[in-house]
């Protein structure tokens, strides 16, 4: 489990092919507490397992192993070397919960329609709704755009906004978005859940 607080900007820096699918190997800041092997983390909002790490000085070096399923869906299938990700270790127990709960089980890859300036500090984000759930994108709800915890501040009949503040633009990949790109979207699994039970009430 996830808060969508990312806490580090990493760098692919390897793409391999293996017989289990792909080794993607990134780079970063090191945390404080060590990497563990076997550990989940969160990579542009896809829930990953460390297979091995290093560190060299203050830069940590994560790899992971990514198989058919993950790469069919999201857009860590698309990732190129020099890409960067946004990262998130797990949730622990005793831990703020800052975002919301975020799971990094990617629901659909959407695309960015427009990234404006909304007046003052703000930027909005204005992402397609072709393939997520419509009936669980809320207005003031919760959402996950890459990893990023995010409130939706308009839902139209096909797009949905979310409003970024610098802090986000700065510390995230999504500061650099663009119109045009392919991002994971991942849905308030609260939201989904009562979709679902309502789907099968009726």
């Amino acid at each position: 489990m996830f808060t969508g607080l990312v806490q580090r900007i990493g760098t692919i820096t390897a793409i391999d092919a293996t017989t289990a699918g792909k080794r993607l190997v990134l780079k970063c800041l090191a945390w404080d507490s060590p990497a563990i092997e076997g550990e989940s983390i969160c990579v542009n909002g896809c829930c990953l397992t460390v297979v091995s790490f290093s560190l060299k000085g203050d830069d940590l070096q994560l790899s992971f192993d990514v198989v058919p399923e993950s790469l069919e869906k999201t857009t860590l299938r698309e990732m190129e070397v020099g890409a960067e990700v946004n990262i998130e270790r797990a949730l622990r127990a005793d831990s703020l919960l800052g975002g919301h709960q975020v799971q990094g089980h990617v629901d659909a890859i959407e695309e960015i329609v427009e990234v404006s300036e909304a007046g003052g500090d703000e930027t909005r984000i204005r992402c397609s709704m072709r393939m997520v759930d419509t009936d669980a994108v809320v207005p003031k709800g919760s959402i996950t755009i890459d990893g990023v915890s995010l409130t939706i501040a308009f839902v139209g009949t096909e797009t949905f906004d979310v409003a970024l503040i610098p802090t986000t633009l700065r510390d995230t990949t999504l500061g650099k978005a663009k119109a045009g790109n392919k991002v994971n979207i991942e849905t308030d699994i609260i939201a989904r859940t009562v979709v679902r039970v309502i789907r099968n009430m009726s």
